[in-house]
This record gives structure tokens, sequence and C-alpha cells, in this order.
């Protein structure tokens, strides 16, 4: 290794909400990587594999060694940690707590196949030693959308993994994409992700807009007649979305920054008021707070 405590292979992904974590990878990669609309582990150098597990506890140990107790909180990457075997998760979870015992959140990214592939009581022991939260890419409840981007999941196992993970004490900041079942699956798109999260009840809760920065080719051979919404599509189809959601305490953020109308708020206390900015901007959208195209980071 370098002088570095953490080999990283770029372009290296994080939610936006792990900003001020360690990022430290456990694997390479996506082990689906068949998503039509993803576009973040697609690089060559991304191939998945499971990092090599005598590097990833050296990494933990020349963290500790350099950050000490500074670190707070530690972001399991690249896209698939949780593929690995409960008894590698678990000792880097131990690994953690050793050399870095100022942290008090450990996350990572999530695929609702390998959750399946863990019983509650494995996920249990996992929360015990520090995995507090996950980030799920349902991307969407309807199983049509589903299998037109090759997702690889459908409403049923997506929702047994969410409920699996809350029954064993872990965390859930689940990802919907406006817009992913374009022109023609638009209602049913927001009808059965709106299902999905009232089954589910996460305690977080984001929605980006589906885009395509690097073109629409791989996406369209999959998905072949999609008709991309508009923004004032965009906004109808989060108004269906959000008027259909009963939650009791989930954080909801769409303030990512492909969104055009930025929302934030706790759900339900807020739908009344979200609602209400997202029917002002449909009726007006020239008055409306959008973000520039130019802003939208993409």
């Amino acid at each position: 290794m370098t002088d570095a405590p953490i080999r990283y292979v770029e372009p290296v992904f994080r939610p936006p909400s792990e900003a001020q974590s360690l990022i430290l990878p456990v694997t390479d990669g996506c082990s689906w990587n068949r998503c039509a609309f993803c576009e973040m582990y697609t690089a060559p150098q991304k191939r998945f594999r499971p990092r090599d597990e005598a590097e990833v506890m050296e990494s933990i140990r020349r963290c500790g060694e350099r950050y000490g107790g500074s670190v707070t909180r530690v972001f399991l990457a690249d896209g698939d940690a949780m593929t690995l075997s409960t008894r590698r998760l678990a000792a880097i979870l131990e690994a953690i707590r050793r050399a870095l015992p100022g942290v008090r959140r450990v996350s990572s990214y999530c695929l609702p196949r390998n959750v399946g592939r863990k019983s509650v009581a494995e996920l249990r022991a996992l929360a015990e030693l520090g995995l507090s939260l996950v980030y799920v890419g349902a991307e969407s409840g309807d199983d049509d959308v589903l299998a037109r981007v090759e997702k690889g999941e459908t409403f049923a196992s997506t929702r047994q993994a969410l409920e699996k993970l809350g029954e064993a004490g872990i965390k859930r900041s689940v990802m919907i994409l406006n817009g992913l079942g374009g022109a023609s699956l638009s209602g049913p798109h927001a009808a059965n992700s709106a299902a999905l999260i009232n089954a589910a009840q996460p305690e977080f809760l984001a929605t980006l807009v589906v885009g395509f920065p690097e073109g629409e080719a791989r996406f369209r051979a999959k998905f072949r007649d999609f008709e991309p919404l508009d923004v004032p599509g965009l906004l109808r189809e989060m108004e269906a979305f959000l008027s259909r959601l009963e939650l009791k305490r989930t954080v909801f953020r769409s303030d990512h920054a492909s969104n055009w109308l930025v929302l934030r708020g706790a759900l339900g206390a807020d739908k009344a008021r979200l609602l209400a900015q997202l029917r002002a901007a449909i009726a007006a959208p020239e008055e409306a707070p959008l973000r520039p195209a130019w802003a939208r980071g993409l």
C-alpha cells in the first residue's frame, strides 16, 4: 500500500449525507450492475470484487493510527457491501470498534437481494456491532418499471428486505427515482412506489430525478419505448406520489442536485405543506422556485 491508509479505485461514490464520513471500501463496484439507469459502476476499473479481507483490516488499522478517535462515521463502499458474508461484515465492524473508538454510525448501500440472503438474527447481530443505517435504492415500487430497467427486484423482494432490516433495528434510507417509468408508466410508478413506502415505513425517504449525463443509449437499449417526462410531468408525478404517502415518522428529502423543486420535511407532519408547494409549482411554474438547469449539477 502507499502512504495513504486506504486504496481507492476512482470514481468513488457515497450518499450526500455521508460527506463527513470516512469512506472505507470493502468491495469494488456492484455485484448486480445491470440497472439500465445507473452509470456509477460502469467503468472498467470498477468491475465487482470483494476487497481482500487482509487489506480491509490493514486499512482500518492504519486509519486508527492516523485518525484515532476523531472519526465518528464510516461508510462501507462501494455499491454492494452487504453482499459480503455476515462473518466478514462482523469482523469489519469489530475492527472498526477497536481501531476507531469515536465511530457512532456505520452505514452502507444495500441491495434488497443481499438482505434476502441474511436472516433477521444475522442482521440484528450486525446492528449490535454498529451497522446502523443502510441506503436502499428501491427506484420504484412498480414491477413493470423494475423489469424494464433490469433492476432485478420486485415490489415484494424490496418490501421484504426493508421489513427485515426494520425488524433487525437497522435504519433504512430509501430512494425513489422520479420519472423512471417515463410518460407511459408514470401513474403506476407513482402509485406503487407510494404503496411500497407505506408498507415499509422507512426512517428516511429521498427522491431523485432520473437522468443520463453520459447519454441515453444504454438506458434505451433496455427500455425501448421510454418517453421522458418534462418538468411539469415530473412535478405532477411527485404530487401523485406524495399525495398517496401515509407515513408516521419519515424524514423526507427531495433536494438532490437532480431535483427541479427542492422539498424537505417530515412525513406525515409536513405532508400538507409539501403538497401545497408542489401544487403551487404545477399551477404557476413561472413563479415557482425551480432550480435552473445549469445548477442541477448533471
